[in-house]
């Protein structure tokens, strides 16, 4: 198998692209107002006019000269003489002496000899006549000539992105066209024999094409503009004749599959029969390895990963727009790749005393590791741990708001949330995980079901034992736990598990999870030596993974949930009732979200057995 030749740097890469760009960039075209919105400006712009144009009045009231005010009190009006009224728009050739005035509204120009507005709150009108109960200084509630923007004042900066704002402002000062740089036009290609469109019918053995639909909706999202040229399948003639079609239309080609080192590595043969040039295949980074950049006829040809969240990651670190940067804190232990640049997704978490960065770790394959990512982090190469350390989080967009509820996996709050219609940011670190982040102030809400094995009470013997301050708990649900298994098994009772459990591969829960520390009571009462069953070690951070693991025939029995194995389809043997509660920070119990939640507990339907007192508080420190 052939290996990369030499692995380039994520600069490097920057560097190639950056200068394409920036040559790029020397073409200007002009554009109307319609079509200018997220264009970059190719001009420096200059008002034309003042704005406003003329001296007009900021509120409906009475134009007056103010020294006829100055006597005015809510004891003592005075009485001015109303000799006309002006409208916004209208154009009267109107000159007030002492004692006059003009009914103004807001808008509309000021009439000459005036130098104030009288706000009509404070004004009683009497026939022709007005009684102004309050004294204004001159200047008073008129907006000047020019006080917005003047003749010759600069606007907007050369290469200024253009908001709806900018729009507004130019509009404001009567341009309809501007000058903006090219845009950037993108050719997409997904390769791949697996790849189908969606809307098709999906076949065993298929996959729905991802990367097409998100790198589209993002090369929109960055102000340029893309065209699709279809999948190609792991064909190099039918990938040279869609690249073709692409080079005539397109600035730069887009091509997600087909990167890999080994036969399966289309791309950069197409690119080097079509007469191209590779200048890089290989960078040093995660994800994205494979990245190739290469160029045709002058025009830059990339080949990204096929991996959803590799394929958008290094799209938006070779193309995206600089990033808002948050610092938030890492709360986890993470060992990250050796000898490469790292790009990892996390979910943000906002806490009294600021952010805290969750590593989304699902992998390349999973496209909700993007969905859910408020940005991600950037591990130097040389750089293998993380922990409890302060980093740098360059975001995707804006940070989303709601309830944080970080502990043990539940389907329940999954049903919660639905029916109650709230929007939280639900992170699975386990019951364990989840008691911590309260401690630490990050988590509202946080699921746990600890189980002491001195007590055999949940819950409460931890929270005490962790000196949890600051919070109380809520009685949640009851859950069945026990082994899930494929049914071709045909274990009727516990004993039968005893009997064969050398001989079966279990998956793991993750540390900390409350059915992990059930699992591990469930070995130690039984005498069995963990370091004897076979997958011990394999840990799957929800009851879903195990549940898939053992459905897809990579595990054959693990511990979770009545209601997934029914979910999928599994046998299953209860190993104890146990309480799935909700332990929640002190100064969250009174918002109206966490509230809410609790009302949703109560009343939602659950694939649960409540108690009497599910919803009640019943630990407070």
């Amino acid at each position: 198998m052939r290996r990369y030749l030499k692995l380039h740097s994520i600069d490097e890469a920057k560097f190639i692209v950056n200068n394409y760009i920036d040559k790029l960039k020397n073409e200007i075209e002009e554009v109307d107002l319609f079509n200018a919105i997220g264009r970059v400006l190719a001009e420096d712009v200059f008002s034309d006019v003042d704005i406003p144009p003329y001296d007009r009045a900021k509120m409906d009231g009475y134009a007056v000269k103010a020294e006829d005010t100055y006597e005015a009190d809510e004891n003592n009006p005075i009485e001015l003489k109303i000799i006309d009224s002006l409208k916004a728009g209208e154009i009267k050739d109107i000159e007030i002496k002492n004692g006059e005035c003009v009914e103004i509204a807001t808008g509309a120009v000021i009439p000459k000899g005036s130098n104030a507005v009288v706000m009509v709150e404070y004004t009683e009108k009497k026939d022709n006549k007005v009684l102004i109960y309050k004294a204004v200084p001159p200047m008073e509630n008129i907006q000047f000539t020019g006080s917005d923007i003047m003749t010759g004042e600069l606007v907007l900066r050369k290469n200024t992105k253009l908001t709806p704002r900018d729009i507004g402002v130019l509009a404001a000062i009567g341009r309809n066209k501007v000058k903006v740089y090219k845009k950037l036009k993108f050719g997409i290609i997904s390769t791949g024999n697996e790849l189908i469109s969606p809307g098709e019918p999906l076949k065993f053995g298929k996959i729905y094409d991802i990367n097409t639909y998100t790198l589209a909706s993002y090369i929109k999202n960055l102000g340029y503009d893309f065209e699709f040229f279809g999948i190609s399948k792991d064909d190099v003639e039918d990938l040279k004749e869609k690249i073709k079609k692409a080079l005539k239309k397109c600035d730069i080609i887009l091509l997600s599959g087909g990167t890999s080192a080994g036969v399966g590595d289309l791309t950069e043969t197409a690119i080097k029969e079509l007469g191209g040039e590779i200048l890089i295949h290989g960078i040093k980074i995660k994800p994205g390895k494979p990245t190739i950049i290469g160029k045709i006829d002058n025009k830059l040809i990339v080949g990204l990963p096929g991996y959803p969240t590799s394929c958008l990651t290094i799209f938006d670190v070779l193309f995206g727009d600089k990033k808002n940067v948050v610092k938030a804190k890492f709360p986890l232990r993470y060992i990250s790749a050796k000898g490469r640049v790292e790009y990892l997704p996390v979910i943000l978490v906002k806490h009294k005393n600021g952010y805290s960065a969750y590593p989304i770790t699902k992998g390349s394959g999973a496209i909700t590791s993007l969905s859910e990512a408020d940005g991600y982090i950037v591990v130097e190469e040389n750089k293998e741990i993380l922990e409890n350390e302060e980093v740098n989080v360059y975001l995707f967009g804006d940070v989303k708001v709601g309830l944080n509820i970080i502990g043990s996996h539940c389907i329940g709050i999954d049903l919660i949330l639905k029916e109650t219609n709230l929007m939280a940011k639900t992170i699975n670190v386990g019951s364990l995980g989840g008691l911590l982040a309260i401690k630490r102030g990050e988590s509202d809400i946080s699921g746990i079901h600890l189980l002491d094995e001195k007590t055999n009470e949940y819950n409460i013997p931890f929270l005490e034992r962790y000196n949890v301050k600051d919070a109380v708990l809520v009685r949640g649900y009851i859950r069945e736990q026990g082994f899930m298994f494929r049914k071709e098994f045909n274990f009727k009772t516990i004993e039968d598990i005893l009997k064969n459990i050398y001989n079966l591969e279990f998956i793991n829960r993750n540390k900390g999870s409350g059915t992990r520390i059930l699992f591990d009571k469930f070995l130690k009462e039984n005498k069995i030596n963990p370091k004897e069953i076979k997958g011990y070690n394999i840990e799957a951070k929800t009851h879903s993974a195990v549940a898939t693991a053992v459905a897809m025939k990579k595990a054959d029995i693990g511990l979770g949930i009545k209601t997934v194995a029914e979910q999928y389809g599994l046998g299953f043997i209860k190993l104890a009732d146990e309480h799935y509660d909700f332990l929640i920070r002190k100064e969250r119990f009174n918002d109206e979200d966490v509230k809410k939640f609790i009302e949703g507990l109560k009343k939602v339907k659950l694939p649960f057995e409540k108690p009497e007192n599910c919803g009640e508080v019943i630990w407070e420190n």
